[in-house]
C-alpha cells in the first residue's frame, strides 16, 4: 500500500495521468515474487512476482493488455531506468516501491501526506525484514541475483557467496582479446 500510496503523491504532484486501478493492483501485488509459496527455483524475485499476479489476473478473466501491463510493472519495479520510460503504471511501481524501499524522492512527498501514509501503513521493522528476505533468496537461488543488486548483500553477508560479479564474467569471458 505504501508504494502505491507513494506513487500516486508522486504522479499527482507532477500531474501525471494514468490508470489508477492497473497501477493499484501492480503496486499492492509488487513482491509477490518474494513469498515462498510463488517463488520458483531460479527465477528473479521480479518475474517469480509477475507470474504469480498474471495468473491470479487471468483466473479472475482481466483483459490480457491490462494482465500485460501488471506483468511489466511488477517485473520491472527494481529497474527504474527501464520502467520510467514505460507507460505511468509501470513507472509509478517502481518509483513508489523505490521510495518505500530507500527513500528515494521521499523529500517530493509533503510532509503530511508522508506522516498519513506511514501512520496507516507503518513500516515496523521493514528494513530487518526486506534484509532478511534478499538474503533469504541469496541463500535459495543465488543465482537468481546475477547481475541483481540483492547479490551484493549476499556477497556481504554470506561468507563464499557463489555469484559472479559483473567484472568475473568480462573477465572470465572465453574470449582471446
Amino acid at each position: 500500500m505504501r508504494s502505491y500510496l507513494f506513487g500516486c503523491a508522486l504522479f499527482d504532484r507532477r500531474g501525471v495521468s494514468y490508470d489508477r486501478e492497473l497501477a493499484f493492483v501492480a503496486a499492492v501485488l509488487h513482491d509477490l515474487g518474494l513469498v515462498e509459496g510463488h517463488r520458483t527455483p531460479a527465477e528473479r524475485f521480479e518475474v517469480d512476482g509477475a507470474d504469480a499476479a498474471r495468473r491470479f489476473l487471468v483466473e479472475r478473466r482481466v483483459p490480457a493488455e491490462r494482465v500485460d501491463v501488471v506483468w511489466d510493472a511488477i517485473a520491472l519495479h527494481t529497474n527504474t531506468g527501464i520502467a520510467t520510460r514505460k507507460r505511468p503504471e509501470i513507472a509509478m511501481v517502481s518509483l513508489g516501491s523505490g521510495l518505500d524501499f530507500s527513500g528515494n524522492d521521499l523529500q517530493q512527498i509533503p510532509s503530511g501526506t508522508r506522516e498519513e501514509i506511514l501512520a496507516a501503513f507503518p513500516r515496523k521493522g521493514f528494513k530487518q525484514n526486506a534484509l532478511s528476505t534478499i538474503l533469504s533468496l541469496c541463500r535459495t537461488k543465488p543465482l537468481s541475483t546475477l547481475m541483481h543488486p540483492f547479490a551484493e548483500v549476499g556477497r556481504r553477508h554470506i561468507p563464499g557467496f557463489p555469484v559472479p560479479t559483473v567484472e568475473d564474467l568480462l573477465l572470465g569471458a572465453p574470449f582471446a582479446d
